[in-house]
């Protein structure tokens, strides 16, 4: 079985963000890409991670071609891929749906620096933000490449979070300080000065609304 224990990584490490609650059900996806092969192995679609095996994750080049596996890759192996050409150094990457990265997106804001890891492991100060586009599609991948030139992490408008790193340990430890307690402080202090501001209750505050054609476009994708 071709990168095997990549694979295997992949499964074990799916597991363990499904118990972190990074990930519910089959949301999300994680990559492993191996420098000398020139592949990726990328989680399956469909699949909820505490059902996947190693056969069930797919290896493919960084152009689409699927190498091996009979599973239907993931819809975004090309923002992976995106990734990997963008930070030649990354080995792993890391895509969740997880709460606080989801409500940070969703009210529009980048992720400050307000917990003390945060500057070590992304060498600045801020995750940036992607303006929303289509998930699973070419436009997106784009765009996270450009985010993700000089920076390890960026989070997805209206989407989630992805973070890259030399292996999949660092990108789900990346993934878990950006979406658990540093959005914890970020949105509590959102919250606070949009009490001080005003009352909002019923208005959706700042909340960024996807515009009809873009959800229409949403239901055509699914």
């Amino acid at each position: 079985m071709l990168l095997e224990t990549e694979r295997r990584e992949l499964v074990i490490y799916g597991k363990r963000m499904l118990a972190d609650k990074l990930v519910t059900l089959t949301s999300g996806n994680i990559s492993i890409y191996d420098p000398e092969t020139g592949y990726m192995a990328v989680t399956p679609s469909g699949i909820p991670y505490d059902e996947t095996a190693p056969q069930d994750i797919v290896v493919m080049t960084l152009d689409g071609k699927i190498v091996d596996g009979s599973r239907k890759p993931s819809s975004e192996n090309r923002l992976h891929a995106a990734v990997y050409k963008a930070r030649p150094h990354a080995r792993a990457v890391v895509h969740t749906h997880s709460m606080f990265a989801t409500t940070l997106g969703i009210a529009g804001e980048e992720v400050k620096a307000v917990h003390f890891l945060l500057p070590d492991l992304m060498g600045r100060g801020n995750v940036p933000l992607v303006p929303y586009v289509t998930y699973g599609t070419e436009a997106l991948a784009e765009r996270v490449r450009e985010a993700m030139k000089d920076s390890p992490a960026c989070l997805l408008q209206n989407h989630g979070m992805v973070a890259s790193g030399r292996n999949i340990a660092c990108g789900c430890v990346c993934q878990g300080i950006g979406s658990r307690d540093n959005r914890r402080d970020a949105v509590e202090s959102r919250m606070h000065r949009e009490d001080e501001n005003t009352d909002r209750a019923g208005s959706g505050g700042n909340l960024r609304i996807l515009p009809d054609q873009l959800r229409a476009e949403n239901l055509i994708h699914i």
